[in-house]
């Protein structure tokens, strides 16, 4: 899709409600509206690029089974192969958090292929025109299948919001971190880089305050779709009434030919205006603070790449252990015991079983 094309494309919000069958319906319904079917080419293999960014279960912060099942339904007869994509972080296991969000079952359920990026090969990648990734090495997967993105409405605190442009960060190798400081150019080449054709934004249950981890989940019960990601997100921000000219990286991309921002696009299905709740925005937690302020400091380079880092890693992983023990544990708990969304994350032989701290039983695991 050129890019004149891709600023016509209209943004889909859609209403929907904690059931199954209305989400699958609601998914289908919104990328109807957005024109799925101009995005990607018949028979063609696909590559699903969910949001699997901790490995802990903290709804909102990952992918939920509904919406991604509603995407593979919808387009299942028209494409090829499917496969679901995701890479581990230097703190998180993507095939932890593969099987933590109850993907695992989607992909056994219709036959989608689960590839750990960090785990298969690499291509080097030269990109004309870079702002900062001049050559960078990008998934083999991503170079032979159309790339269907599944991000997450939620909070950031290093870009204000986590999207459909954001979700690609995943696409970089491992080490991506170092690039944190040029974040808004990095997001702009790799997304010209695997060059997305089409998003659903999955907005059932969002993640306010300190993101993209350590958050709190907020229902928000919509779903969104569009091949234009800038305009996607656009619309986000302004659903958890956020100023879209405060996200940074969205005028960098939209300068980049990647989509449609300040209010040029056109928003169809259900009004943007009945559907806005105020999210808490996200700041630094410890990790993220230390990590800003060793990049600005003199020891940057001894940090960042020497051994040392080993050490920092572990520390945060650590630090996000017991941030789960003492805070996420509670407020999952909380969730599963009020929210009807709680349902997709249980065992489905076994949908009433959660453990004591509200969390929902494994596959094959007593209550």
């Amino acid at each position: 899709m050129s890019p004149s094309e891709r600023r016509r494309a209209p943004v889909a919000v859609v209403r929907t409600a904690a059931d199954r069958e209305r989400v699958l319906a609601d998914v289908a319904r919104a990328m109807e509206l957005a024109r799925w079917r101009d995005a990607l080419d018949p028979g063609t293999e696909v590559a699903l690029k969910p949001n699997l960014g901790w490995d802990k279960l903290i709804p909102g912060a990952i992918s939920a089974p509904w919406v991604v099942e509603g995407v593979v339904l919808a387009i299942r007869e028209h494409v090829g192969a499917i496969h679901l994509v995701e890479a581990d972080q230097v703190v998180v296991s993507a095939d932890r958090a593969l099987a933590v969000s109850g993907l695992d079952r989607v992909c056994r359920q219709y036959g989608v292929r689960w590839h750990n990026m960090s785990k298969e090969p690499h291509v080097r990648a030269r990109l004309p025109g870079a702002r900062v990734l001049h050559e960078v090495e990008i998934p083999e997967i991503l170079t032979r299948c159309q790339l269907v993105t599944l991000p997450v409405l939620k909070t950031h605190n290093k870009t204000t919001l986590t999207g459909a442009l954001k979700n690609q960060w995943g696409c970089l190798p491992a080490l991506r971190h170092s690039f944190h400081p040029v974040l808004d150019d990095a997001l702009a080449d790799i997304n010209r880089l695997v060059r997305p054709r089409f998003a659903v934004m999955d907005g059932t249950v969002g993640l306010e305050g300190n993101g993209p981890k350590s958050g709190t989940p907020r229902e928000m019960n919509v779903v969104l779709a569009s091949t234009d990601l800038v305009a996607l997100d656009a619309t986000a921000a302004r659903l958890m009434d956020i100023d879209p000219a405060a996200v940074g990286h969205l005028e960098t991309c939209a300068q980049a030919g990647l989509g449609s921002v300040g209010g040029s696009y056109e928003v169809t299905g259900d009004a943007v205006e009945k559907l806005v709740r105020p999210f808490a925005p996200a700041r630094h937690n410890p990790v993220s603070w230390l990590e800003l302020m060793l990049r600005r400091s003199a020891v940057e380079r001894l940090v960042f790449h020497t051994p040392l880092f080993r050490l920092a890693c572990w520390g945060a992983r650590r630090y996000y252990d017991l941030w789960d023990l003492v805070v996420g544990r509670r407020r999952r708990a909380a969730f599963f015991a009020r929210s009807p969304w709680a349902v997709q994350w249980r065992c489905p032989e076994r949908r009433d079983d959660t453990r004591r701290d509200g969390t929902p039983s494994a596959p094959g695991e007593d209550g």
